[in-house]
């Protein structure tokens, strides 16, 4: 099949769940397949993207179009711009109409088997009637995060704003999820519930997938006794979210057991309501972006995931268990995922209950390491990212010959 993969982004550097999840599928559907990868160039890019793109695609094509940077003027002009559309404001910053003359080029020239849109907000550029098979990849379910952040916001005008976010993007990712001939989750859950709130039937699911040859322990780092780490893209508001809320309702508790408790998070572009956080706290490090996460999660005698909004699966989850370490996260850190509570990882969602499982890491050495082990023998077993390249791979070509049926049936 010759494959037109559409992203917002390109991939290097690799510094974030979309792009990890994204290179390593395209890494093993370029074995089999032509793959030409379509993205917008915010200009963020590493120097060497063009170059390393031959790691996962045969052409890319690169599309110059900037987004305001999180928190500035532009930002909130934005913001208020937005206000009188029907678009979500997370979809509507990435309408560009040279990507979408250049999506309509690559499918008119009649090479190309299978559109791919990785993610919804690509999808922003995508005309209807596409003279090709398309799939939609959906990383998460777009309208549950901002579900979520209304939810837990406590600032009623924070509040009315993502109330009305998550009502666009509901509607918004509805009306995506139909227009294509099959969806993607990276779930069951998710799948279960994009057929029920989206009313699609053509929509699977494939799991998660870890690098296990990259995510294990190099043995050369001893843990530090009583020391937590979180990893993750900090500019993305789930995970700034978790982090205060850990600093804010669980590490009071466990300093009170423990008070030398030391965190550590590792992730790109810090908001600076965090990097304050950590000025004030000599035993919260914020590292910003680092170019290899593993001496920062070898290190940690424990990996924390207190995740209160989200969607999709977490790769951190795989990661961790990788390196053998035990991991702590709410249900919502880890949903989507085949774990077991006590097996795998430890799970609590309210923040004594999260605290004491914490202080059960810190304090238990042979159990701490027990689990790690296991979980680190689970992911290596079943959840290779050749694995699930395959199964992808398996729904692209059952969309393809369909597509094939239909038209020859008509």
């Amino acid at each position: 099949m010759h494959i037109l993969w559409l992203k917002t982004d390109l991939l290097h550097p690799i510094d974030k769940g979309g792009k990890i999840r994204t290179y390593h599928m395209l890494r093993e559907l370029k074995k089999a397949h032509h793959l030409t990868y379509l993205a917008l160039d915010d200009g963020t890019a590493a120097p060497d993207a063009d170059v390393r793109a031959t790691e996962y695609c045969h052409e890319l094509l690169r599309v110059p179009h900037a987004t305001a940077e999180k928190l500035s003027l532009r930002f909130y002009g934005e913001l208020a711009a937005n206000l009188m559309s029907r678009l979500p404001y997370a979809a509507r910053k990435y309408r560009s109409a040279e990507f979408a003359r250049r999506v309509r080029e690559q499918v008119d020239a009649g090479r190309i088997d299978l559109l791919v849109c990785d993610g919804p907000f690509a999808g922003i550029n995508v005309d209807g009637g596409l003279a090709c098979p398309a799939v939609l990849f959906q990383r998460n379910v777009e309208a549950l995060i901002w579900q979520r952040h209304y939810e837990v916001q406590r600032n009623p005008v924070a509040r009315l704003y993502f109330r009305e976010q998550w009502k666009r993007m509901l509607a918004y990712e509805r009306a995506m999820a139909r227009r294509y001939d099959a969806v993607v989750a990276v779930s069951e859950e998710d799948r279960r519930m994009m057929v029920r709130d989206y009313g699609i039937s053509h929509a699977s699911s494939i799991p998660t997938g870890v690098d296990t040859d990259y995510y294990h322990p190099s043995g050369t780092i001893e843990p530090e006794p009583f020391h937590l780490v979180f990893t993750g893209s900090m500019d993305w508001l789930p995970n700034d979210d978790a982090i205060r809320y850990f600093v804010q309702d669980m590490l009071p508790l466990i300093r009170r057991a423990i008070p030398e408790v030391k965190l550590t998070v590792v992730g790109r572009k810090p908001f600076p309501g965090l990097l304050d956080v950590s000025r004030r706290d000599p035993g919260i490090v914020v590292t910003g972006r680092v170019d290899d996460v593993r001496p920062y999660i070898e290190r940690a005698t424990a990996y924390i995931i207190p995740l209160r909004v989200g969607g999709g699966t977490r790769l951190k989850v795989f990661e961790a268990m990788a390196m053998e370490r035990p991991v702590i996260s709410t249900t919502i850190g880890v949903e989507g995922l085949p774990v077991v509570d006590g097996e795998d990882v430890l799970v609590a969602d309210h923040p004594q209950a999260f605290a004491l499982a914490v202080l059960k890491i810190l304090k238990e050495e042979a159990f701490a390491r027990r689990l790690g082990k296991q979980a680190a023998e689970k992911v290596r077993r079943d959840f290779g990212w050749d694995r699930v390249a395959e199964l992808f791979t398996g729904i692209c070509e059952e969309t393809v010959a369909r597509a094939a049926r239909v038209r020859r049936a008509a």
